[in-house]
């Protein structure tokens, strides 16, 4: 699955939630609902290297990830950003041949 096929599942289930719950998704909420679940990920990373209290969980850990990129595609999609463009520009780029003809 390519990245804009995920961001366009995910935008489709997050709809579905804020439907059923009634939930506001108006103005700057998908950057404060990135950085809620970046600070979830954060708080069961703590876990696992035994700073937080808790019990750790692997399966939290990869469930907090999928929330943060999840939130992220919903983000980009609401601020215009075309991800696998901006991804090709700052990083994948790097990968391909310099015109000099010297690998990067």
């Amino acid at each position: 699955m390519i990245l804009s096929e995920l961001s366009e599942k995910v935008a489709r289930i997050s709809d579905i939630y804020a439907a059923e719950h009634g939930i506001d998704r108006s103005g700057d909420w998908a950057i404060l609902k990135l950085q809620e679940e970046l600070g979830e990920l954060t708080a069961e990373h703590l876990r696992q290297s035994g700073r937080a209290r808790g019990e750790a969980d692997p399966a939290a850990l990869a469930d907090e990830a999928a929330d943060v990129l999840g939130m992220l595609l919903i983000y980009c999609d609401r601020a215009g950003i075309d991800l696998e463009q901006a991804m090709q520009d700052k990083w994948l780029h790097w990968l391909e041949p310099k015109t000099d003809g010297q690998p990067a």
